[in-house]
């Protein structure tokens, strides 16, 4: 057994009991005092430069390596983001959500005892690191982002030179057996953006549609409409996914108003397709509106890039895996993912990697609840490999230089 995996179980009891912890105090967006004071905590005593967010409730720390190094010293970032959901609980466990209405439903908690857990190895290990660790403990990644925030206030040079090579995990509550690992290089998961319609007509009374110009019949064309240009515009491999998940107008059954809104999300997978469908579903809306003789207002909001995972990195880590836990442990996925992630950010500024470890403890991982579900129930019995893993990612990527 690695001396990482030796150290991890030895660290077991501590990050259960951490997780268990935080998953009491789930915090939403940006500010998450009670989790950055657990944090804090959890860090005392070890021999590391504590840093905290200006603008958000970040906590970095960087543990710098004793051994000697020929030439500069590599730096390794490693992050966990911390941030909660609005969602109610329904698992009942003795550590259940205090919070009402709020919940760790994405395993954010299992992330930040597992970055924890990796610190407390990597602590163990300094003596023989040539080279530092930087920890990026991260609020927001459910809102509105806080990488590129914490990018903004210098965590990717939080140890004096910009990180080498960054790497992070994500748990999953369902689809995969317990402790199953998997990714891919290149494109992991999908970027984020948001399509806003407003379409304006002029209200009148429902026996009389004439006298006015009802937006309501225009909005529901440009809904089916969106697909069709999904279908007949985009190349099947390179996929967009565009969900309308809000339409709205009108406030009684005999009166058009004046107006209809309704609002999608947008998946895509490169930046080149990213950029097409904000051009064209732009274009298709107004041009239908002015068909009818209404107007329509876009807004067309940006979000998480793709996230691209780097080829070298993603086969490092692929083979540090195997190593560790074996070949049956670790699956490639065929395709990305059509979640976002704001890792993306980080990934687009440093080479890295991103990896899916799953926390199922169901015995149909088919049926279990999936993340973000107020029964999504995630098996701790996985921390000490995800916290043996990104401190072997560190130690291994610090002595290759």
């Amino acid at each position: 057994m690695s001396r990482t995996l030796e150290l991890a179980e030895r660290f077991r009891s501590d990050i259960v009991q951490l997780r268990r912890a935080l998953h009491q105090v789930p915090e939403y967006d940006l500010e998450l005092p009670k989790t950055q004071a657990l944090v804090l905590e959890a860090l005392d005593g070890l021999d590391l430069e504590i840093t905290v967010g200006k603008e958000l409730t970040s906590v970095t720390a960087v543990l710098r390596g004793r051994a000697p190094a020929a030439g500069p010293r590599p730096v390794v970032l490693l992050r966990g983001d911390m941030d909660a959901l609005p969602v109610s609980e329904r698992v009942d466990v003795p550590f259940r959500s205090r919070h009402l209405g709020m919940m760790h439903a994405c395993g954010h908690d299992l992330h930040v005892a597992g970055l924890v857990g990796a610190a407390k190895i990597l602590h163990e290990l300094r003596d023989e690191l040539a080279g530092d660790v930087v920890f990026m403990f991260q609020p927001g990644e459910e809102t509105t982002g806080g990488a590129p925030i914490m990018i903004r206030e210098g965590v990717l040079d939080a140890a004096g030179r910009r990180a080498d090579a960054a790497y992070g995990l994500h748990v999953g509550a369902a689809r995969e057996p317990l402790g199953r690992w998997s990714s891919k290089p290149g494109s992991f998961m999908a970027a984020a953006d948001q399509l806003h319609v407003r379409v304006v007509g002029a209200g009148t009374h429902g026996s009389t549609p004439y006298r006015g110009k009802d937006p309501i019949p225009v909005a529901c064309e440009m809904v089916t409409a969106l697909q069709t240009m999904i279908t007949r515009q985009f190349d099947v491999f390179d996929p967009v996914v565009l969900t309308v998940g809000r339409i709205a107008g009108g406030t009684k059954e005999n009166i058009i108003p004046d107006d209809a809104v309704f609002d999608a999300t947008v998946r895509t997978f490169s930046e080149q397709t990213r950029a097409k469908v904000q051009e064209t579903s732009t274009r298709l809306v107004e041009a239908m509106a002015a068909a009818h003789g209404l107007t329509a207002e876009v807004r067309y909001d940006i979000g998480y890039p793709v996230t691209v995972n780097n080829a070298a990195e993603y086969e490092f880590a692929r083979g540090t895996i195997v190593d560790l836990f074996g070949a049956d442990r670790f699956h490639e996925r065929a395709n990305p993912r059509c979640g976002a992630e704001d890792m993306s950010y980080v990934l687009n500024e440093v080479p890295g990697v991103y990896l899916n470890l799953s926390a199922c403890g169901a015995t149909d991982p088919e049926a279990a609840a999936d993340n973000h579900s107020p029964l999504a129930d995630f098996d701790d019995s996985v921390l000490p490999d995800g916290a043996a893993l990104l401190a072997e990612l560190a130690v291994r990527r610090i002595a290759r230089g």
